[in-house]
């Protein structure tokens, strides 16, 4: 059965339950109505077994509950009604939205579920199977409900060892329990983990490099950090990524409580400087914090003085802004420090008159700001209107370099008052100096450019050479195959030719000669044909049994075989056409012993001619390999190739690669 509910915008986040739901309205029904308006409580109620759990939330809620549940323990409900979260202090927003959400849930809950006698309980099941979305686990849920009770009850039902390594749990945003607590300012929930905590685990950072103390620092709870500095005082010390203190994200939020308490810590906290130089009292300045400013100096006065890694002093920080009063707050304990000067010499009125200029979106509103601060720094007693900062301008050369003309001329009157002057003379020394700057410049950006070009180039090169090395290694494979096939062949016709010899074979027994001979077993020309066809077969046989037995990986030696047996093949195909003309002779016989001379001199001319070609391309091939390699060796002649190869990759790569040799 289900609890009705009236609509009336209330949000209400069950994070216990590892559900966020939002609902509005007030409890209204049958006879709980009347509990339901006091209490506005929200149960989500998926077994009977998590009858434990609203026995913890103490004995009004299993009272209104018990007419409900009644004693069915052993069935399974899906029951929406209170869940002991008051609802108070929770956004409107988008509760409609979110009632939708939580009925659809709801139905898929209901198809879901399956009756059985099997059951779970629900401390279990909450550990493995609604670990929430961050990850986390039954305690980061308690803690960021803020439920003391319930993270109470969790921790005692530790042990020793388990009780570390739970404290100790990051979820996935590398967020402990203390941490979770500690951002939501949950004081009751931070104390009780903090009773179980040692420095380490609450030192621990999450991902975002804040630990428990500093995200307490941030969002501005006191008494959350009042305890963490109770218990571990050495927390105050710690520092994020950028080496920022909370001191420093206490300052620069604005959070002046926080601030002087932390100073009342350890007043030196605000001497820890950020990676870039910048001090607590800068980064309060360049905010506008004025109370903060005032805390810092009032600890420290000299802090007014410390310069970050630019040169820059907190005075620097605050022109940069439109608060007169923050200017006031700095110079109260020292007003030399409106002409200190920065890295590149600029003072504060250099850096008022070109970075406190306003946007042309704000011209209207911050104009008077932005001239408030010039005047004010001018009236400063003792401040040098016409310093001149290294690049040879002062403050009245700046202002009529502004982009906005009317500006411009309100500035310019302004310093005139005070008896501002363009810089002249200087400024030709600093034009000279500005020129040859620039002429640095200038030659290392086209050093930068040849080395960034020469850089591509090389990686091209590396890439075409990648690509030939494969198309290499491909065809010498396809040459190991191509010698396997012909060899084959070969092997294949001259085992045949043996076997297919004109003048036929003796039958039966004759005189002068034995069954199975050939009549033609004594002429000359036969020995010579089966002497070179035998050659040939077992020389391709041998071809055939090495590339078929031998796997060779390195390139080098994958080179060497293909040459070896390249010039194998050449002396088999060389043996098989002396044993086809040897053979001729007999077929045509001697009366018309002019075709086998004819057909030996074809023979003759065509494989001198291919096998010359051969032995020319190997020899050119291994001269111009040899000549490679000596260019290689040598120093200048590697150094002038280089240079003048950079221009042009296809020069490069054709004096290391040919399109076509032999081995």
């Amino acid at each position: 059965m289900f609890c009705a509910f009236s609509t009336r915008a209330n949000r209400l986040v069950v994070d216990h339950l590892g559900v966020s739901l939002a609902v509005e309205g007030s409890l209204s029904g049958n006879a709980e109505a009347e509990k339901g308006r006091k209490k506005g409580y929200l149960l989500y109620l998926k077994t009977s077994e998590a009858w434990w759990f609203l026995e913890s939330l103490g004995e009004e809620l299993t009272g209104f509950c018990s007419d409900e549940i009644g004693g069915g323990r052993n069935s399974f409900f899906f029951l929406l009604c209170d869940l002991a979260l008051e609802m108070e202090k929770q956004s409107k927003i988008g509760a409609l939205e979110k009632l939708q959400s939580l009925r659809s849930f709801r139905m898929d809950k209901q198809k879901s579920f399956r009756l059985g006698d099997r059951q779970q309980s629900f401390k279990e099941r909450k550990s493995k199977e609604s670990p929430g979305k961050r990850g986390d686990l039954e305690l980061h849920l308690a803690a960021r409900a803020g439920n003391a009770l319930h993270v109470q009850k969790i921790l005692a039902e530790c042990g020793e060892e388990q009780l570390k390594k739970l404290i100790n749990k990051q979820n996935q945003d590398g967020e402990i329990p203390l941490y979770v607590a500690a951002e939501r300012g949950h004081v009751e929930v931070v104390r009780e983990i903090l009773k179980v905590s040692d420095i380490q685990s609450a030192g621990i950072k999450a991902k975002n490099h804040y630990d428990s103390f500093h995200i307490a620092a941030k969002h501005g709870h006191l008494e959350v950090l009042r305890d963490l500095l109770q218990s571990f005082p050495a927390l105050a010390m710690t520092t994020n990524s950028l080496n920022s203190t909370a001191l420093d994200t206490a300052a620069t939020q604005g959070h002046v409580d926080i601030v002087n308490l932390l100073l009342e810590t350890d007043a030196s906290l605000a001497k820890i400087a950020r990676n870039n130089g910048k001090t607590t009292l800068h980064s309060a300045a360049r905010m506008g914090h004025v109370d903060v400013v005032k805390a810092i100096l009032e600890k420290d006065p000299t802090m007014g003085l410390r310069t970050d890694k630019k040169g820059q002093t907190a005075f620097h920080m605050a022109v940069k802004g439109q608060n007169v009063e923050m200017l006031m707050a700095l110079l109260e304990p020292d007003k030399s420090i409106v002409n200190l000067e920065d890295s590149k010499g600029n003072r504060p009125l250099h850096i008022a008159t070109r970075k406190g200029y306003p946007k042309a979106s704000d011209m209207e509103v911050l104009s008077h700001h932005f001239l408030d601060i010039v005047g004010t720094l001018l009236q400063v007693e003792g401040i040098e209107v016409n310093a001149v900062n290294k690049a040879g301008e002062t403050a009245l050369s700046i202002a009529e370099k502004l982009a906005n003309e009317d500006i411009a001329a309100d500035i310019a009157a302004i310093l005139r008052e005070f008896g501002a002057v363009i810089a002249k003379e200087p400024a030709n020394t600093a034009t000279a100096a500005k020129q040859l700057k620039q002429t640095v410049s200038d030659i290392k950006h086209d050093v930068q450019s040849q080395l960034k070009q020469t850089r591509q180039t090389e990686k091209k090169v590396q890439k075409i050479k990648k690509r030939l090395k494969k198309l290499h290694l491909g065809g010498l494979n396809n040459a190991i195959n191509s010698n396997t096939v012909v060899a084959v062949l070969i092997a294949t016709v001259a085992f045949a030719a043996i076997f297919q010899l004109p003048g036929s074979f003796v039958s039966d027994a004759e005189e002068g000669f034995t069954p199975g001979q050939a009549y033609i077993a004594d002429n000359a020309a036969f020995i010579i044909f089966l002497i070179f066809d035998s050659l040939a077969l077992f020389i391709s046989l041998a071809v055939v049994v090495v590339q078929t037995s031998l796997i060779v990986v390195e390139q080098n030696a994958k080179m060497t075989m293909v040459f070896v047996m390249n010039k194998l093949m050449w002396l088999a195909c060389l043996f098989i056409s002396v044993a086809f003309i040897s053979l001729t002779y007999v077929v045509v016989g001697k009366h018309d012993s002019w075709l086998a001379w004819s057909t030996m001199a074809i023979g003759a001319t065509i494989m001198l001619t291919t096998l010359g070609s051969m032995i020319y391309f190997v020899i050119i091939h291994r001269i111009e390999e040899k000549n490679m390699r000596n260019i290689r060796r040598n120093p200048t002649s590697r150094s002038h190739s280089l240079s003048m190869s950079v221009g042009s990759d296809s020069e490069l790569l054709n004096s290391e690669f040919k399109k076509m040799y032999a081995l």
